[in-house]
């Protein structure tokens, strides 16, 4: 456990002592904003029975998904690589395990903070509205699980296709792809919302688009943890194999 956390604590620094995390923590900060403005003029003069936190979603949300992580995650593993650290790293006295769950819970938390703006743009917009339905913490709790559960998926897709490579660029662009292709799923669900078959239930089931939806309105449906959860663990269960393939060479 103490080697986990020391290798967690150390992948963190990179993010805050890089110049790139906070390339990204300014870019997701400048999307969120463009979101807040878009909100702000959605409810000016106007009332909404939808929540704004299920307003946001429809904006900036999944540029900020698409493109954040996977510039979070390629250098996990590949910079390691390209550098000739990475079997430094494995000769100490960790497991491979402890290697791939570190590295991904410090691209978790990195990739947490940079969602914490958005619990002040709702803030701010308490503020200066004065409406107290605004700070439901229903919503808000059921949107930061949704964020939290996405954000995990994400990160295990991209700590997979950085142990792929030693490029940062090419397992950046590997992440953006699968990922790509797994939020597509959401749309061809939609396409074959009329079919009854089990090919209809299972696209609606990894229909991410209408999960976060649902997140964002207070509603919490334990077949979409079970599926990020599994999903997730299917992919760290991945990477963890390419890492340890090494001692097959």
């Amino acid at each position: 456990m103490q080697a986990y956390l020391t290798l967690t604590r150390r992948e963190l620094g990179h993010f805050f002592l890089s110049f790139m995390g906070y390339v990204v923590i300014a870019s997701a900060l400048f999307l969120m904003g463009l979101s807040f403005v878009s909100l702000a003029s959605k409810l000016q003069g106007e009332s909404t029975v939808m929540p704004v936190t299920e307003i946001f979603f429809g904006s900036y949300f999944w540029f900020i998904i698409l493109f954040s992580v996977p510039v979070i995650t390629m250098r996990l593993f590949s910079v390691e690589k390209a550098s000739g650290t990475f079997e430094t790293l494995m000769t100490t006295p960790v497991s491979d395990l402890q290697v791939v769950m570190a590295k991904f819970t410090a691209g978790f938390l990195f990739y947490m903070v940079v969602w914490l703006p958005l619990l002040f743009c709702i803030l701010f917009l308490r503020y200066f509205t004065h409406e107290p339905t605004l700070l439901d913490p229903a919503n808000i709790g059921s949107t930061y699980l949704g964020i939290a559960l996405l954000g995990m998926l994400y990160i295990a897709l991209g700590c997979f296709a950085s142990s792929l490579t030693k490029n940062q660029i090419v397992a950046a662009m590997v992440a953006f792809a699968i990922g790509f292709a797994l939020f597509a799923l959401s749309f061809l669900s939609e396409q074959l919302s009329m079919r009854t078959d089990w090919s209809n239930e299972a696209f609606k089931a990894m229909s991410m688009y209408s999960q976060m939806l649902d997140f964002s309105r207070g509603i919490i449906d334990s077949r979409y943890v079970v599926f990020y959860v599994s999903a997730s663990a299917f992919f760290l269960f991945l990477t963890y194999r390419v890492v340890e393939s090494r001692r097959w060479k």
